[in-house]
């Protein structure tokens, strides 16, 4: 939570504008390049993240313990669990932004930051998380 507030408050803070155009240039869907880019971005980092998560959890059942993991392991898992929710939400809210846009709404000081909270959040998450993680593994 306390990323999400701090990356928030330095996006929303850092933009000038009340509203913004998606499309660079104004040309009509020249941001779905970086729809997709940034889609696939979020894709990935989600997609490691779980791995993550389901191979730890699931090597659990292997080591014994009752098919539970030490508690130290919880708060990085926790990290990399609000990665996945933040870069879902991520995904969700460009995507449904640039659809409201596509139909001449305007894209506000408030969602551009939004969907810079979302995404960077989701990142700090998981480089935190799996850093931590790794400390946790290795010691």
């Amino acid at each position: 939570m306390a990323f999400f507030v701090i990356i928030g408050a330095c996006c929303y803070l850092t933009k000038k504008s009340e509203v913004y155009s998606l499309d660079p240039q104004d040309k009509p869907g020249a941001f779905d390049p970086f729809l997709t880019r940034y889609i696939r971005i979020a894709e990935f980092i989600i997609g490691l993240s779980t791995g993550s998560i389901v191979l730890l959890v699931g090597s659990s059942a292997l080591h014994g313990q009752g098919g539970r993991l030490p508690w130290f392991y919880a708060s990085p898992l926790l990290l990399l669990a609000w990665c996945v929710i933040y870069g879902i939400a991520f995904m969700v809210w460009l995507i449904f932004h640039y659809e409201q846009h596509q139909h001449g709404n305007p894209h506000t000081r408030f969602a551009y930051s939004l969907s810079e909270t979302l995404g960077f959040t989701s990142l700090a998450c998981f480089c935190v998380g799996y850093i931590w993680l790794i400390f946790q593994v290795t010691s």
